[in-house]
C-alpha cells in the first residue's frame, strides 16, 4: 500500500452501526435515548461531549447516513467563515433539496460569532447541527445553541469493551498476512488497558505492532508494555481533564481517602504539572483541614517548598506525605464557612460604620460625638472585655462556628469560661 493511498486502521474499520460501537450503552444501549432517536428517525441538533476516541464521530456519522439531509462536515479547527457561507449558499438549493445536516467537529475551536452565524438556520431548521467536543459545552458553546441542542455525554470506553476493538484490529490485519501474527497472553489486555478509554489509540498501537513485525510471528508482552508505558495518560492543561485530576485530589482529600488521593497526585505527577498539584494541596491544608490541625499548613507549605526546589522525580516524596497528612487530619470547614458568610454581606453592601470605639486614635477630637472610648482588652482579666466590634447593623452576627473536632472544641471551652457563657 502506498502513502498515497493510505487509511488508517482506524478509519477503515470505523463501525457502520449503531451495534458495532465500542462502549456508551448508556446511551447507545437497548433503551438508550440517543439509540431511541436515531431509530425514530427524527434528528434534533446534538451536541457529542466527551474525550477523543470514544466514538463521538463515528456516531454521528451513522446519524448522517439514515438521515435523509445532504450532510456537510467541517472540522472548526481549520474551517473558518467562509467555509459556513459556502454550506448557506447552499440552503433552498436542488443541492440540498431536504436541507443540511451539518456535522461539526471540536466546536470549541469555533468563536461565538462563527457560531452564532449559524444560529438563524439552526433555529429554521434548514439546518441541523450535531457538533462534537473535547471540552465542556457549557463553557465552549455559545449558549444560544446550547440551548437549542441536546447534549450527549461520551464517556472513557472501558478496558473490557476496548478488547472487542483490539481482537477486531488484529483479526483484520492478520487476514492480509500470509502468515498470521499471535500475541502472548495478556497483550490484549494490556493495549485495552493502557489505552485510556481511547479506542482509536488502541488500533492505532496494534497498527503500530503489525507494521513492526517483519520477520516476527509474534507479539510479546514485553514490546506491548514498552510501546504502551505512558498511553494510558488523558491529561490536557487547557481542558477539562486537567481540572478534573486535581478536582478528584482534592476530594479525595477532603473524603480522608489517602488511597485516591495518591491516585490522582500520581496522575499529575506523571506529566509534571507541580504548579496545579501545589495549589490544591495549599489550598486544602486551610479549607478542609483549617482549624482542627492548624499545624497542617506550616508542614504542607515545607512540603511544597521542598518539591519545588527538588523539582521531579523526587519532588513526589514531599508531595506523597502532604497529601497523606492532609487525607489522614482530621477534617473543619469552620473557616471556609466562616470567610464565606463574611465576604456574602460585604458583597450584599451589608457593612456599616466601624464602632466609634475601633476608630483610629487620631479621630479624637472636634467635631465627633464622643472620645474614642476603646477598651484594651489586655487590661482586663483573661485578656478580654465585652465591647462591641461589628457595625451597628451586624452586632449580632455570627460567621465562625466551632467545629466537632477536639482542638476548636477546645477553644470553644476556654473562650466560654472567658466570656461567662
Amino acid at each position: 500500500m502506498t502513502d498515497s493511498t493510505y487509511k488508517p486502521l482506524a478509519d477503515e474499520i470505523r463501525p457502520k452501526s449503531l451495534d458495532d460501537v465500542v462502549g456508551q450503552q448508556h446511551i447507545l444501549g437497548r433503551d438508550g435515548l440517543l439509540r431511541r432517536i436515531v431509530e425514530n428517525g427524527s434528528t434534533p441538533n446534538m451536541i457529542f461531549y466527551g474525550p477523543s476516541g470514544t466514538g463521538k464521530t463515528t456516531v454521528a456519522r451513522i446519524i448522517a447516513e439514515k438521515t435523509q439531509r445532504s450532510l456537510r462536515k467541517l472540522n472548526a479547527t481549520t474551517a473558518g467563515i467562509s467555509d459556513i457561507k459556502h454550506i448557506i449558499d447552499e440552503l433552498d438549493t436542488f443541492l440540498t433539496p431536504g436541507g443540511v445536516l451539518l456535522y461539526l467537529d471540536e466546536i470549541q475551536y469555533f468563536n461565538k460569532k462563527q457560531q452564532q452565524s449559524l444560529l438563524e438556520f439552526i433555529e429554521d431548521g434548514r439546518i441541523t447541527l450535531i457538533a462534537s467536543t473535547t471540552e465542556n459545552p457549557y463553557f465552549c458553546v455559545f449558549g444560544a445553541i446550547l440551548s437549542r441542542s441536546t447534549v450527549f455525554e461520551f464517556k472513557p470506553v472501558s478496558a473490557r469493551d476496548a478488547e472487542a476493538a483490539v481482537r477486531r484490529a488484529m483479526e483484520i490485519l492478520n487476514g492480509r498476512r500470509e502468515k498470521p501474527l499471535t500475541a502472548e497472553d495478556g497483550v490484549v489486555q494490556r493495549i485495552a488497558q493502557a489505552c485510556g478509554g481511547d479506542v482509536r489509540k488502541a488500533i492505532n498501537a496494534v497498527e503500530l505492532f503489525f507494521s513492526a513485525s517483519a520477520g516476527r510471528d509474534m507479539i510479546t508482552l514485553e514490546d506491548a508494555l514498552l510501546i504502551s508505558q505512558k498511553s494510558a495518560m488523558r491529561y490536557d492543561r487547557d481542558g477539562d481533564e486537567h481540572f478534573d485530576i486535581l478536582s478528584a485530589m482534592m476530594k479525595s482529600l477532603r473524603g480522608s481517602d489517602p488511597d485516591a488521593a495518591l491516585h490522582y497526585l500520581a496522575r499529575a505527577i506523571e506529566v509534571g504539572d507541580l504548579t496545579g498539584i501545589c495549589r490544591r494541596i495549599l489550598c486544602s491544608a486551610s479549607e478542609d483541614i483549617g482549624l482542627a490541625y492548624p499545624q497542617a499548613v506550616p508542614i504542607v507549605k515545607a512540603c511544597v517548598d521542598s518539591a519545588l526546589q527538588l523539582g521531579l522525580p523526587e519532588a513526589r516524596l514531599p508531595l506523597a506525605e502532604a497529601c497523606i497528612l492532609l487525607a489522614t487530619a482530621p477534617k473543619s470547614n469552620s473557616v471556609v464557612m466562616a470567610i464565606d458568610e463574611a465576604v456574602a454581606d460585604v458583597k450584599a453592601g451589608r457593612i456599616g460604620s466601624v464602632p466609634r470605639e475601633l476608630q483610629n486614635v487620631h479621630a479624637d477630637g472636634t467635631g465627633f460625638e464622643r472620645e474614642q472610648g476603646y477598651l484594651y482588652p489586655h487590661d482586663y482579666p483573661g485578656h478580654w472585655v465585652r465591647q462591641q466590634y461589628l457595625p451597628d447593623g451586624l452586632r449580632d452576627r455570627r460567621y465562625y462556628e466551632y467545629g466537632d473536632n477536639k482542638t476548636e472544641q477546645a477553644a470553644k471551652k476556654y473562650w466560654d469560661s472567658i466570656k461567662g457563657k
